[in-house]
């Protein structure tokens, strides 16, 4: 029985941090053995807000393939590919540009939030407005049903699947297939400030590689509830940063209710639960801090993992992209 096809993946910006494997990792963990798994190391959409620094870019493609196999993905499994070594993407997303006006990537929400996030004002880099072709592009290349995406990123699926559908009706025919959005249930975990959401540029964010001392001094910083004074005061769990992290690692969730309901009513400190998420983070990152420093050890062996994911890739979307052309009626030789 053939398996559905799933894409997904991340920036080369730098090492992959715990927002990471809430949201996607460790979904992608068990993907590999239910689905056909392509993992984007995505460094030509990297550039798109980089390009200034392109060094920074090659070195965070090593940086995120290692955190990859540390947490446990199996190349065997899952294909590990290079964005930029896949001539048939950039084509298509050239291809798609003229499926979609100028106005509809602008009113994008995803690309909007974004925009106003950088403070590009109107020196918008071109391939950065033109980003959501360029997904539909790595998308549909693959034939991806299966998108694992965070709840901010399913404007760009819902663009994806307009320009399949206009794709689909020109060749008068259905060439691609849509794709579903696949919105992990803890959503996206706010940075240890508390002020947004965790990200490799903003600072705020536990690497996988963190040191144990650096998970200590991150959840020790970590706001609570300013107005929790004493521990004899009642506390505030919505909007606590430490509970978010709770919520997303937690696997006792009969003890971690408890511990919200305490909290409320007052008579638990906020040491008390910073405790329990320091030591439940020390145990998920510990291991995936050895494997990564085991990796790191060996690195013609994840550059050949990358090679041959990309070799395999390269087939798929030239083959899709041949189709692609054909059906839309252009000349081929």
């Amino acid at each position: 029985m053939t398996r559905p096809i799933i894409l997904t993946g991340d920036r080369t910006t730098g090492p992959l941090h715990i927002g990471h494997y809430a949201g996607s990792l460790r979904n992608r963990l068990q993907f590999q053995d239910s689905h056909e798994q392509f993992l984007l190391l995505a460094d030509t959409q990297a550039l798109t807000d980089n390009a200034h620094d392109p060094g920074k870019v090659r070195r965070s493609v090593i940086e995120v393939a290692i955190d990859y196999l540390a947490v446990g993905i199996d190349p065997e499994k899952s294909t590990i590919f290079l964005q930029s070594h896949l001539p048939a993407l950039a084509e298509l997303s050239m291809l798609y540009l003229n499926f979609v006006t100028v106005s509809r990537l602008e009113r994008n929400p995803t690309i909007k939030d974004e925009i106003r996030a950088r403070g590009f004002g109107r020196d918008i880099p071109a391939g950065f407005l033109c980003y959501p072709a360029a997904q539909a592009a790595d998308i549909s290349a693959f034939e991806a049903t299966v998108v694992p995406v965070g709840e901010d990123q399913a404007p760009l699926i819902e663009q994806t699947n307009e320009i399949v559908r206009r794709v689909n009706m020109v060749a008068r025919q259905r060439i691609l297939p849509e794709a579903r959005a696949v919105i992990p249930p803890s959503g996206r975990l706010p940075g240890v400030d508390g002020k947004a959401k965790m990200s490799k540029t903003a600072g705020n964010a536990i690497k996988l590689s963190a040191s144990p001392e650096e998970i200590t001094a991150a959840v020790r910083a970590m706001f609570t509830d300013p107005n929790h004074l004493r521990i004899e005061d009642p506390g505030q769990v919505e909007g606590n940063v430490v509970f978010a992290y709770l919520d997303a690692f937690d696997e006792d969730c009969v003890a971690l209710e408890e511990l919200k309901h305490r909290y409320s009513r007052g008579g638990l400190g906020d040491s008390k639960i910073k405790n329990r998420l320091e030591d439940i983070l020390q145990a998920l990152i510990g291991p995936i801090r050895q494997r990564r420093t085991e990796l790191a050890k060996d690195h013609a062996y994840f550059v050949e993992v990358i090679r041959k994911g990309t070799e395999k890739a390269h087939d798929k979307t030239e083959a899709t992209k041949r189709k692609v052309i054909e059906d839309l009626g252009l000349f081929t030789l």
